[in-house]
């Protein structure tokens, strides 16, 4: 009979024995009580505890948690604005029993100071501000947050303004304002683009003027060079100057003709153009030439006569 309740004693001693150990996972804290009282805080690794009198209460996390945390309230111009603050915390490593014992939710106890936090911020700013100023708001949070929660056993590692949401149609009047901003850009860039493009292409017409009345400045000197020799050539015929120079003028006039009449498509007519038209041209030529020639001779011997008086 002995026999038979040794094994059952060995059985339940084994279990006894085995429900001893424990193990606690790396960055995880366990806490032990006994007999409902707090005994011990035990960490990472193989533990020992008295079966049926030491207990395992709970585990407390020792990792960076965070918590995202959804506020709405309004700007100073009226506005009103959702924002996301996420918030960065970890558990104390010795204050865990802070941590355990006296705060049961303390999600809600973060979320609660956030709320305060961001309502009493907030409206103090307008839209545009909460825009620029989101670190200054997230700095206050973790702030009020890093001495309500320290006497709890949480560290405030970082909060984060993570979203900044305003109304619908707010969001709707302000990507308006911002369209017409960029059209308004866009209208003075082609503007100046266009302004550019006229002074650059009036600088072009400048410039073309410019060496168009250089080419016929050069042209006109060749002229008058090409003329200077010709006239010399006929002098050493016996062609005297006024001669020559109406020789050339009526023969620059058939070469006018001529390169006239080799256009097809002109309508231009030079008058006079009969044959006795460059005959006519030569005798009238020379007559002027000679003529004002005698004044010429006259209004010097005049001048020289009132010198001598």
């Amino acid at each position: 009979m002995g026999s038979y309740l040794i094994y059952p004693i060995i059985f339940l001693g084994l279990i006894v024995l085995i429900s001893s150990f424990f193990i606690v996972k790396q960055q995880t804290a366990a806490i032990i009580e006994r007999f409902g009282r707090f005994q011990s805080i035990r960490h990472s690794g193989l533990q020992l505890k008295i079966p049926l009198v030491d207990r395992i209460s709970g585990k407390v996390s020792l990792k960076i948690q965070q918590l995202d945390v959804i506020v709405e309230t309004k700007t100073l111009d009226d506005v009103f604005v959702k924002l996301k603050v996420s918030v960065q915390y970890l558990v104390i490593r010795d204050k865990v029993y802070e941590a355990f014992y006296k705060l049961e939710y303390p999600h809600d106890q973060i979320t609660s100071y956030v709320f305060d936090v961001v309502r009493a911020e907030v409206p103090k700013m307008k839209l545009d501000d909460v825009f620029v100023k989101k670190d200054d708001i997230a700095i206050a949070v973790k702030s009020e947050l890093q001495d309500a929660m320290l006497d709890y056993g949480y560290d405030i590692i970082k909060t984060l303004v993570t979203d900044i949401d305003p109304d619908s149609q707010v969001k709707e009047a302000m990507n308006r304002i911002n369209a017409a901003e960029r059209e308004k850009i866009a209208a003075q860039f082609e503007g100046d683009a266009q302004r550019i493009l006229i002074v650059e292409k009036a600088k072009a017409e400048a410039e073309s003027k410019r060496l168009q009345g250089q080419g016929i400045a050069d042209q006109r000197r060749e002229i008058a060079r090409g003329l200077e020799e010709s006239v010399e050539v006929l002098n050493k015929v016996g062609i005297n100057s006024q001669e020559a120079s109406a020789l050339i003028v009526v023969t620059q006039h058939y070469d006018t003709l001529q390169a006239i009449g080799e256009e097809t498509n002109s309508n231009l007519i030079l008058l006079p153009n009969s044959p006795q038209a460059g005959s006519d041209m030569l005798n009238n030529m020379v007559a002027s030439f000679t003529a004002s020639n005698q004044i010429g001779e006259a209004m010097k011997k005049q001048a020289k006569k009132k010198d001598n008086e």
